[in-house]
């Protein structure tokens, strides 16, 4: 019988690579453009962990004054924690190993899997890949193909996609493979990632999310 994974424990060992790799950063480094659009390295983090201390009860009062818009929700978080300096990001990062209030949720699986998408959209444009541990990405990976968030569906609908270098594969149809940092990327709809996928259903991948 395969041993149940412990994502929680997952979520906190991305957490802790997260912050380590922070603390390496410039200062220049911090306002430098990442694979979210309009976004900076210190709007990344401050999204990251903009809703670790609200609690449910202020989760919802946030959803209810947007009108359950979660791109404004996210946009009022990122606002109180975007000015503070790269020191206290990197601290903010630090304090929140252990993930709280929504981020908890699914066994940790929405801070594993939102906080590894957001690593790879901070290192990717500087060139600064990572090798990260397959139990880590298979977890992200079934996460991220079906979590609301994400809304992957209308991506890899049809498609099957495979990684390369791991043992995963989902979907029925034309086939998408390639190694599984870069799948999830493309489920997450990040530009610029499908060069490194093959397939023949990589055309229908671009048409859909870019090249």
């Amino acid at each position: 019988m395969t041993a149940a994974v412990d994502t929680m424990d997952l979520a906190r060992q991305e957490r802790t690579d997260l912050a380590e790799f922070l603390a390496t950063l410039t200062p220049d480094q911090w306002d430098a453009p990442t694979l979210c659009e309009l976004w900076r390295v210190r709007d990344v983090i401050a999204h990251v962990y903009s809703y670790e201390d609200l609690g449910f009860g202020r989760l919802a009062a946030r959803m209810l004054r947007v009108g359950l818009n979660g791109d404004r929700a996210s946009a009022i978080g990122v606002a109180e924690h975007a000015q503070k300096s790269p020191e206290e990001l990197v601290a903010l990062a630090r304090d929140h190993i252990q993930p709280k209030g929504l981020t908890s949720m699914m066994g940790g699986r929405i801070a594993l899997t939102d906080g590894m998408i957001h690593h790879q959209d901070i290192r990717r444009p500087f060139g600064m890949p990572r090798e990260i541990p397959a139990d880590r990405l298979i977890a992200a990976l079934d996460t991220a193909k079906s979590a609301p968030t994400i809304k992957a569906s209308p991506r890899i609908k049809g498609l099957t996609l495979t990684a390369t270098d791991l043992d995963w594969s989902i979907g029925d149809g034309p086939r998408v493979e390639g190694p599984a940092e870069s799948l999830l990327m493309a489920i997450a709809g990040r530009k610029g990632i499908t060069p490194e996928l093959s397939g023949p259903g990589v055309a229908t991948l671009v048409e859909r999310i870019g090249t």
